[in-house]
């Protein structure tokens, strides 16, 4: 299993994925990682690693994956083999012509117990609605936010004395367990 790996920042979920891989737990390769942003800690943990890297230039826009950037992120994909898109901490929304070329073949981790706080900061979403408990989710990518069929969850207490970011790095702790967990069930299935 060649996976790609998109991500906008410190790609801790990536080196749990290259971990698992390193440990045998996890039958797969990464075959390239892929950053909307220059400066991404994910690229350097990739080049230490030896994985090829690439930059997805979005024409300036902040927030906004334009259509045909979405296409050479494909392309560039595609060049590299890639059986699964990972999503690790990929700010964007993905849509076709991406969703096109890789049809249920993209997946998410997302910091919340989806359907519950979609979008940016569940965690602070979670705190800020005082609920009991919260928890992360690897989910397929569909046209939504955060709406495609779920994979697998993984629960995590809200303590009374959290602040946003202790439950954000406890998050973080399943996070990293659950993504190569979730791999491993979908190449299952391909």
């Amino acid at each position: 299993m060649r996976l790609g790996i998109l991500g906008s920042g410190s790609g801790s979920n990536m080196q749990a994925i290259l971990d698992a891989i390193a440990d045998g737990s996890l039958d797969a390769e990464i075959a390239i990682v892929l950053s909307d942003n220059p400066d991404a800690y994910i690229l350097e943990r990739a080049r230490k690693a030896g994985i090829p890297t690439g930059l997805i230039d979005c024409r300036g826009f902040k927030t906004k994956y334009p259509l045909e950037v979405q296409a050479e992120t494909a392309a560039a994909l595609l060049k590299a083999e890639v059986d699964l898109v990972c999503l690790a901490g990929f700010m964007r929304l993905v849509k076709s012509p991406l969703m096109a070329v890789f049809p249920g073949r993209i997946i998410n981790i997302h910091p919340s117990l989806l359907p519950a706080f979609p979008g940016l900061h569940a965690w602070k979403q979670a705190l800020e609605q005082g609920v009991s408990e919260s928890g992360c989710t690897v989910h397929y990518v569909d046209a939504g936010i955060d709406t495609g069929p779920i994979i697998l969850q993984a629960k995590v207490p809200v303590l009374p004395d959290d602040t946003a970011e202790s439950l954000h790095e406890r998050i973080q702790v399943e996070e990293h367990r659950l993504y190569p967990e979730a791999i491993r069930i979908v190449a299952s299935r391909l």
